[in-house]
Formats: C-alpha cells, sequence, structure tokens
C-alpha cells in the first residue's frame, strides 16, 4: 500500500463527496484548552457553509487538516465502513464511505 498523504485524504474527499461519512472522534475545545474525546457515530459529510473556501477544513464541518508534517493518517475499515483516520492536534477523526 502506497503513504497515505493530505493529497491522499482531498482526493479521496473530492471523488466520494456526495457518499462520504465522518466520525469526529475528538475536537479541540477552547474551554478547557484541550482535545476532548466524543462518541457520536458516523455522520454525513456536511458542508461548511460559515467559511466554504477555509483550506484547513477542506470545506466541510469537522474536517481539519493542520499541515506542515503534523497531520497523521492510517487507513481505516470496519464492517460497514472503508476509509482514512487522521489525527492532529486538533483531533481524531474518520472519513469514510459504506461498503
Amino acid at each position: 500500500m502506497e503513504k497515505i498523504t493530505a493529497a491522499t485524504i482531498k482526493s479521496f474527499i473530492r471523488k466520494n463527496e456526495a457518499n462520504a461519512f465522518l466520525r469526529v472522534k475528538s475536537q479541540f475545545d477552547g474551554l478547557t484548552d484541550g482535545i476532548q474525546n466524543l462518541n457520536g457515530g458516523f455522520s454525513p459529510l456536511t458542508k461548511n457553509t460559515r467559511n466554504p473556501h477555509h483550506e484547513r477544513d477542506l470545506g466541510f464541518i469537522g474536517v481539519w487538516l493542520v499541515g506542515s508534517s503534523r497531520d497523521y493518517f492510517w487507513a481505516y475499515e470496519n464492517d460497514n465502513f472503508i476509509g482514512f483516520e487522521v489525527d492532529n492536534c486538533c483531533g481524531n477523526w474518520i472519513i469514510a464511505v459504506k461498503k
């Protein structure tokens, strides 16, 4: 398997935008100045209409890439979904499509 990069994630989102699902496992919380775990499941990928051209969120709510080699990527697969998991200082999320 070839190396997973930010370009891989961006391409996956572009190709699967209409049928992609997102699970935000953790995110940065300014009130506690740290990462907070979340217990949510997968939900359809949602466009960020408040700031649709922000390069770090790729135009979607819950997606966040920090860049400068500070994002970590893994292949993700369970019984129902296949995609990628992303971890960085802003949190941890999974972008996937149904099998």
